[in-house]
């Protein structure tokens, strides 16, 4: 695995059957999808594969099945956030059995922590873990914000980058600030509305929930965005625009996107939809709206060629 990670990483939905096992097939198809789409790696286990809804044993079982496929054609990324330390560990190590390149852990998300309990934590967690890692700051999940300052701690501890999702642009110019003369460090966006002015400060890419979707369209932006080609940025942004003003709104609630974008993976015949509780899948209107968003969608997304 180069250092530091760079380009699109899709943060991937976990196929579920109604059953709420493991999609086996529906796992593969997808994980083609997006290799064949040119993504750059692949983080299980995030927000949008629904990690901290799943059991450990089911954790394990797409873990190890997805390092299979993948079989080291790009890195894969495993999301290790618990409210157990043992908890993560126990994962952790079960990652790099099977094969994974690298770990995503954010502070334990039920106790509000200090900053210097945070630091604590993540000194107790860095010497025991098999493989590189990420810090990753989610505010809107762990009620904490983490600040240049911890990053900075936390990557003294051996912390290889940092992945921002707190959605605030100020907060990630200042991870990137902060980290620019730490060439082997990572700072990877997790907005992807951020994506491309994130690269163009100095940014090394994003965790895209939509580039389960449109891998392509992901992939051209990093790349557009790589070589400061404006006009083709802003035809790639208009498009991403107009998904988050149909397929991510078709309902009214925090998580709609993650739900989006299962139901649209669905549709396109790549893997179920069903959600692990305590979210439930679109279905009725919803789903035949997206349906008709994809369709409006097909003949720009499924390209690397200029928009």
């Amino acid at each position: 695995m180069k250092l530091p990670l760079k380009g699109i990483i899709p943060p991937m939905v976990t196929p579920l059957s109604e059953a709420q096992t493991l999609d086996c097939k529906g796992l593969k198809n997808l994980i083609e999808h997006l290799l064949e789409g040119g993504v750059s790696g692949i983080f299980l286990l995030g927000t949008n594969g629904e990690g901290p809804s799943l059991s450990y044993a089911l954790r394990k079982q797409l873990i190890s099945e997805a390092c299979n496929i993948v079989d080291k054609r790009v890195p894969v990324l495993v999301g290790i956030t618990d409210t157990s330390f043992g908890g993560s560990l126990e994962i952790a190590h079960h990652a790099q059995r099977a094969g994974a390149d690298a770990l995503v852990v954010a502070p334990p998300y039920y106790f509000p922590l200090s900053e210097k309990e945070i630091i604590d934590y993540f000194r107790a967690l860095a010497p025991l873990l098999p493989l590189p890692f990420l810090i990753y700051n989610i505010p809107s999940c762990t009620k904490l914000n983490l600040s240049p300052k911890t990053v900075k701690s936390v990557k003294e501890l051996g912390a290889i980058g940092v992945k921002d999702s707190s959605g605030d642009e100020a907060m990630l110019y200042a991870f990137i600030e902060a980290f620019k003369d730490t060439p082997d460090f990572s700072v990877i966006v997790g907005n992807e509305l951020f994506l491309s002015n994130a690269v163009l400060e100095g940014g090394h890419g994003a965790v895209a929930g939509g580039a389960n979707v449109f891998p392509k369209l992901f992939v051209a932006l990093y790349e557009a965005s790589l070589s400061k080609d404006k006009q083709r940025i802003t035809k790639i942004q208009k498009v991403i625009l107009r998904m988050h003003d149909t397929i991510y709104k078709v309902e009214d609630s925090p998580t709609r996107s993650i739900k989006a974008i299962k139901c649209a993976l669905s549709i396109m015949g790549i893997c179920e939809d069903h959600m692990a509780a305590p979210l439930f899948r679109l279905n009725g209107n919803r789903r035949s709206k997206i349906e008709g968003y994809l369709q409006e969608f097909e003949s720009v997304t499924h390209i690397r060629s200029p928009l």
